[in-house]
């Protein structure tokens, strides 16, 4: 069997996998089923969800390639994911159930009026199809080489079919047809690792007794950079940033909160965090060992370094000594995060759309915001597959990074409108937050580019923190108004 015609069967038993769980959670289903899960989802299948919910093809493929270059910094990071959940589940949690809240840019208008509702669910939507144009782009690239060259295929046909599966599974059963997609992605991704792992270390003649040895005594697999605060790789840098960035891209992000407010009240949802945020630092750590691993293998068996990093994990997959059944895991762990993870940002950028800026749930009834609704999850579909190729033909940095880049720019404004009206109990004038928001990240570009030029001072992921303290500090300077808006809730939240 070629290995095109392999790869496409792989793909062909994932996606009627997801077809038949798209099929069980849709019947019945309502707009509440696609935007809400209904709210009766049991935790622990949520917690299993949301251990890989994060993870795309851009984990799969780029976090065991850092460790070429980066080693292990990126835990540092992870660190500070595990403390931003626990932060999500007793702040805001609590909040967006007592609001019952649908989508969580709701809260703005609540808060400051309508102007920075629109704000807030404008940078998200930009935010999400970037980020998505990044994390689907890996996986494209990797089907490309491996199934639509070899049978004389343009790039833009892999887009187009690969982004019409994900529409025809995710149309009907939304947030919960996500929400067991995603179980059954966190099964296949974990077990393809674990698989990896024991077929690579038995190729290098590792005992399971001296692998941790093995791991820890190679120079990629440093965790704690202490030494030069000017690096990027600085440990405060990275697990400050952490936290923030883990609150706002999952915690003010409309695609993983959907998940969370699926839970039938806000103490399940809190379990559901506090397992699955433990869960995950524990799978990224599997990742890292896994890229020390083929490290070590390329090292002995002196293959070549390829130029992108994120290429590190095919190069040893398909090698001609591995057997077959690790370059098939490889394709099963590459397909299971990336349809999964594009399908969960496919429903929640529909939800956004239709529930803030068309106003659906206010303005339709049951029928035609049905039908509204699946016109914007076909429209959002097409938006998406735009912006991969986009990304294809512009983006030259490695996947994990590009993406934690472009959320610096994006999701920071949004944390710091959040924080703002969380922390304080000011008005604004709401006409102007969309300049601020705007403004942010231009200024947050040239203070980056100037402390690089002038300081020598590498930014890295603490852009993102720049962005919300400039929006945060920009509000604060705005004159009020007397609307009288919603008082921050902040307080009355944690104290639930």
């Amino acid at each position: 069997m070629s290995q095109p015609v392999l790869i496409i069967l792989i793909i062909g038993l994932y996606f009627m996998a997801l077809l038949l769980v798209s099929h069980l959670t849709s019947k019945g289903a309502t707009n509440s089923t696609y935007f809400t899960g209904n709210r009766n989802m049991a935790w622990p299948i949520v917690a299993l969800a949301m251990i890989t919910a994060p993870i795309s093809g851009v984990t799969f493929i780029s976090v065991p390639g850092m460790v070429i270059g980066k080693s292990y910094s990126y835990l540092q990071m992870c660190l500070g994911f595990v403390v931003g959940y626990f932060l999500i589940g007793w702040v805001l949690v609590p909040l967006f159930y007592k609001h019952n809240i649908i989508s969580i840019y709701s809260y703005l208008e609540n808060r400051f009026g309508r102007p920075a509702y629109k704000t807030g669910t404008w940078l998200f939507l930009i935010s999400e199809v970037l980020g998505i144009g990044v994390r689907f782009l890996v996986v494209c690239i990797v089907l490309q080489v491996l199934v639509f060259e070899p049978l004389g295929l343009p790039f833009a046909i892999n887009v187009s079919l690969t982004m019409f599966l994900i529409w025809l599974y995710t149309a009907k059963g939304g947030v919960k047809a996500v929400i067991w997609s995603d179980t059954v992605k966190s099964i296949c991704l974990i077990t393809s690792v674990v698989i990896c792992f024991g077929y690579i270390s038995n190729k290098l003649g590792f005992s399971f007794k001296d692998l941790p040895g093995e791991i820890m005594g190679h120079s990629s697999s440093r965790v704690f950079f202490f030494d030069n605060f000017m690096e990027s790789s600085y440990f405060w840098k990275q697990f400050l940033t952490g936290v923030f960035i883990v609150v706002a891209m999952t915690g003010l992000d409309q695609d993983m909160m959907q998940r969370i407010l699926a839970c039938k009240d806000y103490k399940s949802s809190r379990k559901n965090l506090a397992v699955s945020g433990i869960m995950q630092f524990i799978v990224i750590s599997m990742f890292l060992a896994l890229g020390t691993v083929m490290a070590i293998y390329m090292e002995r068996h002196n293959i070549p370094v390829p130029e992108k990093s994120d290429e590190i994990f095919a190069t040893v997959a398909y090698h001609e000594e591995m057997p077959l059944i690790v370059s098939v895991l490889f394709i099963l762990g590459l397909v299971s995060a990336s349809y999964s993870s594009v399908g969960s940002a496919l429903t929640s950028l529909t939800t956004s759309f239709t529930v803030d800026i068309l106003e659906g749930t206010k303005k339709y009834e049951e029928k035609e915001l049905k039908r509204k609704r699946k016109f914007v999850h076909a429209g959002m579909a097409i938006v998406m597959a735009a912006v991969i190729l986009l990304c294809y033909y512009l983006s030259e940095q490695d996947a994990i990074t590009a993406l934690f880049t472009l959320a610096s720019y994006t999701y920071g404004p949004i944390l710091g409108l959040f924080a703002f009206g969380l922390f304080t109990k000011r008005r604004v004038n709401v006409r102007r937050v969309a300049f601020i928001c705007i403004l942010s990240p231009v200024l947050s570009w040239i203070i980056g580019w100037t402390a690089k030029t002038y300081l020598d001072y590498q930014t890295g992921y603490e852009l993102f923190l720049l962005n919300a303290l400039i929006t945060f500090t920009g509000l604060s300077l705005l004159p009020g108004r007397s609307e009288n808006y919603e008082e921050s809730p902040i307080n009355e939240a944690v104290s639930l």
